[in-house]
């Protein structure tokens, strides 16, 4: 596992359709309707090099594409397979959108010694892609995380949603979480990341990292406790 892949697609010119989300290198083209969605995930499927764990949604609007699945997956090669991808998108007609693009990943922590992944993959029905985590086989759901709690907590377990999303918009979603009657509960990580509340005191975080990575480790600012 290395930073090293997507911190190269970070750097790469001519990827501005793209965003390093949780789930790594993702990208979202709207089309004028689902024949076109189509039409352009069945071209993007000729790329060479795509992958199986390459994911396609054609949506009556659009079309999102995953490369990798997983951030820590996201190697060199991924650049070029964007590249690629992103000049079929522009024949086709289909316009890059970064506000769309965004993954909710559900973080489930505990202590280091009632880490329970293999429950949560069997309920679910999900497949792991890394030893702390599962995704959902079709792509469809959300990634389920599993996070350690620090041993000196006295909260034995906790559960809060991550939202990745683009760099650019993750301080607009913020704020429009918060004007639909959320509270900030910690901006230290900021911009690279906002932990907001809903009036039940449930937990979210909006990340702008991988994305706006400015560090090589997520913010701290993710312990839900």
């Amino acid at each position: 596992m290395s930073e090293e892949g997507w911190r190269e697609f970070l750097a790469a010119d001519d990827l501005g359709d793209w965003v390093i989300l949780h789930g790594g290198p993702t990208a979202v083209f709207r089309t004028g309707s689902l024949q076109e969605a189509v039409r352009l995930a069945m071209a993007i499927a000729d790329v060479p090099g795509l992958e199986s764990r390459t994911v396609l949604t054609a949506t009556a609007d659009g079309l999102t594409i995953k490369l990798s699945r997983e951030l820590w997956a996201t190697e060199a090669h991924h650049v070029g397979l964007a590249r690629a991808i992103s000049a079929i998108a522009r024949e086709h007609g289909a316009t890059p959108d970064r506000g769309a693009v965004q993954e909710v990943q559900l973080a489930i922590a505990a202590m280091p010694d009632a880490i329970d992944l293999g429950f949560w993959r069997a309920v679910l029905g999900y497949a792991p892609m890394a030893d702390d985590n599962g995704i959902d086989p079709l792509g469809q759901g959300s990634t389920v995380w599993m996070q350690e709690l620090d041993p000196a907590k006295p909260l034995r377990h906790a559960m809060h949603v991550d939202v990745s999303v683009a760099r650019e918009h993750a301080e607009a979603r913020m704020r429009a979480a918060v004007a639909a009657g959320g509270t900030v509960v910690d901006d230290t990580g900021a911009p690279a990341a906002w932990i907001l509340a809903d009036r039940s005191g449930n937990k979210v975080c909006i990340a702008a990292w991988p994305d706006g990575a400015e560090s090589p480790t997520p913010p701290a600012t993710t312990d839900p406790a």
